[in-house]
């Protein structure tokens, strides 16, 4: 615009502009938005800012406009406000019109997102989560339900409080409260295309390949504490691999196909990657397991990377030691830089998911490390943590909702 050119009387150029605030209650149907701006149209106003909501069938609709111009008899608001009023009126609504100057003012600088998990979500821990986030001068400028089974999860739209703050103050109430809160930064990288990377064993599936394989030689049990102890970060990771392992020497080859058939799964963990993949982002597994089981999650889950141990197999039998370089924690990390490389997606667009102490590494690489149901030294770690039995809960973390996954399933041919 040059400079002997101006604005129209009614734009919005400043906190000088006299605008209205027009607030809608009372019970939905189709047609309220459409007949509250007919109404408003008459006195050529402009629109500044919307926000509707519809919750359990009643409507609050807000609309900022600038005010209309008074003419000669200075009478337009007053005739704006009696005609909006006997709108609502005509359709059992209520109306409620506030004077004022300018837009919205500006939100603060540092602005997040705060999920909320919850089974359930009380008002106690709702109150908490709200005045955690007060307490680091935060402001909540908009929440929204995500979803509302397995869990309800919520997302606050926070603003005037650095990410890292939020985290700090947030995850030991969350702990306290028993309910799962996710802290990322708001900003176009949280819809850009990302890469997630996941343990396996306890994480994408809900078994310790390890501990089945042992059953079939039958040392589960002294398999399955030396696997505890490890997960606990109280062994060296490599060590105890090695040590399991050759309990498993002997054991005939068919074994493999006998333990695949065992793995289960865990909860959600479809619908994660399957999600996951129709918004075009690229999957990967990395495992302190093997890839006679994982080479099989790839294929079967259709994902994009997947590491892990190799087994040796001499003539039929299982020879209780591992070939190649073992992936430990280190190892982990490692592979999820190689991954988003070969992805070709910046790091701070990855998000790690696991359980045990070998992911940590891993996790704090990523953009968002996600601890999946961990050990508290895990849980302390990681950038947030969800301790619910469904993996898909992670989707929320996301800004995914549960309604985006059931549409998208519903429209696949």
């Amino acid at each position: 615009m040059s400079a002997s050119q101006t604005p129209p009387a009614t734009a919005v150029s400043g906190d000088d502009v006299p605008t209205l605030l027009v607030k809608i209650f009372g019970k939905d149907r189709p047609g309220i938005t459409a007949g509250l701006f007919d109404t408003l149209a008459a006195y050529s106003v402009d629109v500044v800012d919307i926000e509707q909501v519809v919750t359990r069938g009643r409507i609050t609709l807000c609309a900022l406009v600038t005010a209309p111009s008074q003419g000669g008899s200075g009478s337009a608001e007053g005739d704006l406000r009696a005609t909006v009023h006997s709108w609502a009126e005509s359709l059992n609504l209520q109306a409620e019109i506030i004077s004022g100057r300018g837009d919205n003012r500006p939100r603060g600088t540092g602005r997040s997102h705060v999920t909320v998990l919850g089974h359930p979500l009380t008002a106690e821990s709702a109150a908490a989560i709200a005045a955690a986030i007060t307490s680091t001068g935060g402001n909540i400028d908009r929440i929204f339900r995500l979803a509302k089974y397995p869990v309800t999860a919520v997302e606050f739209a926070v603003s005037g409080a650095a990410t890292e703050a939020l985290r700090t103050v947030l995850a030991p109430e969350a702990a306290q409260l028993g309910v799962d809160v996710a802290v990322v930064a708001a900003g176009l990288q949280r819809r850009a295309q990302r890469l997630v990377v996941m343990d396996v064993d306890s994480t994408l599936i809900q078994d310790e390949v390890i501990e089945l394989f042992a059953a079939h030689a039958g040392c589960e049990a002294e398999v399955a504490e030396v696997t505890a102890a490890a997960m606990r970060g109280e062994l060296d990771f490599e060590q105890s691999l090695h040590a399991r392992v050759e309990l498993l020497g002997g054991l005939d080859a068919s074994v493999v196909d006998a333990v695949r058939k065992e793995v289960r799964l865990t909860p959600g963990a479809r619908t994660l990657v399957r999600t996951l993949k129709r918004l075009g982002y690229q999957v990967g597994v990395v495992s302190g397991g093997f890839t006679q089981v994982t080479d099989a999650l790839k294929e079967e889950l259709g994902l994009d990377f997947a590491s892990a141990n190799t087994l040796e197999i001499v003539d039929g039998k299982l020879t209780g030691r591992v070939t190649g370089a073992i992936v430990d924690r280190a190892g982990k990390a490692r592979l999820l830089r190689d991954f988003a490389q070969q992805a070709g997606v910046p790091l701070a667009q990855t998000v790690a998911i696991g359980d045990g102490a070998n992911d940590l590494d891993m996790l704090n690489a990523a953009g968002l490390g996600v601890a999946f149901n961990a050990k508290p030294v895990v849980r302390e770690a990681a950038h947030t943590a969800v301790n619910v039995p469904f993996l898909d809960t992670v989707l929320y973390l996301l800004g995914i909702t549960r309604d985006e996954v059931e549409a998208a399933d519903t429209h696949v041919g």
